[in-house]
């Protein structure tokens, strides 16, 4: 079973930077799908940005232009790098894993629904202070 690690979050001042990482226990799968999502205290938990194993990356409105998504398949790591956070950004960041996936162009987009990621990590808060 895939397991995923997730690490780098912490607290910040806003317009601070912090990078998140995504570690997977295995390199099973060529093709795959990972997304991170993050939870606010009595909200629901949000999409943020996906990328998949042939480099396509996707981001929420709300992040884009701020957030970069990266990968080492050799460390089997994904990277989540967050600048010019704002407070909005606070909340618990997660990684998940889809194997088997890969976006085509507006055909079949990263997926955003929770529902569509098999495999999920323990989460890491992030916290940005005004």
């Amino acid at each position: 079973e895939e397991v995923l690690v997730e690490s780098g979050g912490g607290s910040v001042q806003a317009g601070g930077s912090l990078t998140l990482s995504c570690r997977t226990s295995n390199k099973i799968y060529s093709r795959w799908c990972m997304a991170w999502f993050r939870q606010a205290p009595g909200k629901e938990r949000e999409w943020v940005a996906g990328i998949d194993s042939a480099g396509t990356t996707r981001y929420a409105e709300s992040v884009k232009g701020r957030f970069a998504l990266s990968k080492d398949d050799a460390k089997n790591t994904r990277y989540l790098q967050m600048n010019r956070l704002k407070p909005d950004d606070t909340g618990v960041y997660y990684c998940a894993a889809e194997p088997g996936f890969v976006a085509m162009g507006s055909v079949r987009p990263i997926p955003t629904s929770p529902d569509d990621y098999a495999y999920w990590g323990q989460g890491t808060q992030v916290t940005v202070s005004s």
